[in-house]
């Protein structure tokens, strides 16, 4: 066998394997090799808009966060002007109430002094009758002198 033929032989063989190669195999494998690369590098892409946005959207919570706060600051501080005020409804509520007790107590009392007078008088009016009875020494008929009994407790 000669060299020279059998390496000629290789030679051709190979040439056309690699024709073969370049025409059926080295196309789909390009293909696959470059949706893969395709495939990456939307993945990529898509990690890195995923990444920005989780940035934002913990930018926005975060400022969704200090709205509510404020938000709830404002709640709680009509809340306390609320109370404040229905406290101090209440305290003039009870100003009123108050003042109002104080002007029936007055008006109780004033009542309950003219009419301890008034008994008071009529108690003095029998004391002086039975003053004078026991100075006349004798009875002085109450109804038949009533005209006289009313002038003495007018006068007290």
């Amino acid at each position: 066998m000669n060299f020279n033929a059998t390496l000629f032989g290789q030679t051709v063989a190979f040439i056309l394997f690699v024709w073969f190669c370049m025409k059926f195999v080295w196309p789909p494998l390009m293909n696959a090799i470059e949706e893969r690369q395709k495939k990456i590098a939307d993945g990529l892409a898509d990690a890195g808009r995923a990444a920005k946005d989780l940035e934002l959207a913990q930018v926005k919570a975060t400022e969704h966060l200090k709205e509510a706060k404020v938000t709830a600051n404002d709640i709680i501080e009509q809340a306390n002007k609320r109370k404040a005020q229905i406290v101090d409804e209440a305290k003039a509520e009870a100003q009123t109430e108050r003042a109002k007790i104080i002007a029936q107590g007055q008006a109780e009392i004033e009542n309950e002094r003219n009419r301890l007078k008034d008994d008071l008088r009529k108690q003095v009016a029998s004391l002086a009758i039975i003053g004078a009875e026991k100075i006349l020494e004798r009875a002085i008929d109450p109804e038949a002198h009533s005209d006289i009994v009313n002038k003495l407790v007018a006068e007290i």
